[in-house]
C-alpha cells in the first residue's frame, strides 16, 4: 500500500467533502500518522471510512472513530495552543495526538487498562509529550486539575452530564456525539458564564457509547 497516496485520498474524499476545510487542520492529518495508531490487526483499514476495532472481542465501543468524524470535531472545536483539554475515551491515542499539536496539554481518560497502555505508548513513540493518558473512568466525579478550556468526549453519550459542564471555564466548549441510534447530533456546548451555556448541533453522526455514562430510563409514566 501507498500510504501518502491513501492519506492522499482519505483528506480529499472522506474528510473534505465532511466540510473540513480548515488548512491547518487538514495539515495536521498529513503529520500525525494515523497508520501508528490502528492495532496492527487492521492496518490495511487506517484510511477507510469506517470505525476501527481496537480490541478483539472487545466490548462495543472500544473503537477508532471513522477519520471524518475525528477530522471535523477536530475543526470544530478550534482548540487554541494556549488551552488545555481533557478528553474522555483515549482508545489507541489518535485523537489525543492531534488534540496535543492544537493545544497546550491534553489530558485523556481510558476506564481499559489495556488501551490506556497502547495510548500511551502510541504517543511516546509518536514523540508527543504533551499529553497524560490516565487510566480512569471519565463518567465518574470531577478532577481537581480542572477547570477545562475544552472537552471531548470521543464516543457518544445519551446526554451531557452536568458535572462534565460544570469543569468548563467560561468561554470552555465541550464536544459530545448525543443521542440514541439511528439519531445522534455533534453537539458543541460553550460556557459564557456560572450558570449560562449554549447549544449548538451542527451535523448528525452515530458513535459507539462511552461506558457508564448515564442512559435515561426507557419508562413513560
Amino acid at each position: 500500500m501507498d500510504l501518502e497516496q491513501a492519506r492522499f485520498n482519505m483528506i480529499e474524499q472522506q474528510i473534505r467533502p465532511w466540510d473540513v476545510l480548515d488548512s491547518a487542520v487538514l495539515e495536521l492529518l498529513s503529520v500525525v500518522k494515523r497508520e501508528n495508531f490502528v492495532p496492527l490487526a487492521h492496518k490495511a483499514l487506517a484510511f477507510v471510512d469506517m470505525e476501527i476495532p481496537l480490541r478483539e472481542g472487545g466490548a462495543r465501543g472500544q473503537v477508532m472513530l471513522a477519520p471524518r468524524v475525528e477530522a471535523r470535531l477536530l475543526q470544530d472545536l478550534n482548540v487554541q495552543k494556549h488551552e488545555k483539554v481533557l478528553e474522555i475515551g483515549a482508545g489507541s491515542g489518535y485523537m489525543a495526538a492531534l488534540l496535543a499539536h492544537r493545544a497546550q496539554r491534553v489530558i485523556s481518560l481510558e476506564i481499559e487498562p489495556e488501551l490506556a497502555r497502547l495510548a500511551r505508548a502510541n504517543l511516546q513513540q509518536a514523540g508527543i509529550h504533551n499529553v497524560e493518558v490516565r487510566e480512569a473512568d471519565g463518567a465518574k466525579g470531577t478532577l481537581v486539575d480542572g477547570p477545562f478550556d475544552v472537552i471531548l468526549l470521543s464516543g457518544s453519550v445519551a446526554e451531557v452530564p452536568q458535572q462534565l459542564l460544570s469543569q468548563l471555564k467560561v468561554g470552555g466548549r465541550l464536544a459530545a456525539i448525543v443521542g440514541d441510534e439511528p439519531v445522534m447530533r455533534a453537539t458543541f456546548i460553550t460556557r459564557h458564564g456560572e450558570n449560562s451555556f449554549t447549544t449548538a448541533q451542527p451535523w448528525d453522526t452515530v458513535a459507539p457509547r462511552l461506558l457508564n455514562f448515564p442512559e435515561p430510563s426507557g419508562f413513560t409514566f
